[in-house]
């Protein structure tokens, strides 16, 4: 796997102060990506125990609420990353948000998709789309975005946005 950046401080991928990861790698192509460099499944740097120990170091923290998964496109990144934040989750009980072109109902077809979902606590899901680029929303680019508590979703069956 491969990534972008670490971020170590962060305040425009979720509440509060987080970390974010951006892995790189995505075929989803949305018009308008802010991230195209980070595309590229060869971009970057490749990721290594060092990083893994750099964000557990991050999150520890008592400022930090969290961590932040985006690209790229995250769910292109399994099964590595899947194994870093297994790892990661090992170390904290903070939340981690993970942003993806897929839909919920996509990854939960998917059962490697679903592994990593499930290690996580909040997806915003779906493609940017650009003809639909709303500035005023929180935590996302466009209005057909969602951003969603994937443990109750799970339990009750269905989307279950989260209140923001």
């Amino acid at each position: 796997m491969r990534y972008g950046q670490i971020r170590r401080y962060d305040v425009a991928n979720g509440p509060g102060i987080r970390t974010s990861l951006f892995v790189t790698g995505c075929t989803h192509h949305c018009e308008e990506c802010f991230n195209q460099e980070y595309q590229d499944f060869m971009f970057g740097e490749l990721w290594t125990d060092v990083q893994t120990a750099e964000i557990i170091d991050h999150l520890s923290e008592s400022v930090n609420n969290g961590l932040t998964i985006l690209g790229g496109e995250p769910f292109q990144n399994i099964p590595d990353l899947t194994s870093v934040v297994r790892e990661i989750r090992g170390y904290t009980s903070k939340s981690i948000w993970v942003y993806s072109g897929y839909t919920f109902e996509q990854i939960l077809e998917d059962d490697k998709k679903l592994e990593l979902l499930k290690l996580c606590d909040v997806l915003v899901d779906g493609l940017f789309i650009n003809s639909l680029k709303d500035l005023s929303l929180k935590f996302r680019g466009s209005s057909n975005q969602r951003i969603i508590d994937i443990k109750k979703s799970l339990e009750q069956n269905q989307v279950i946005l989260l209140e923001i």
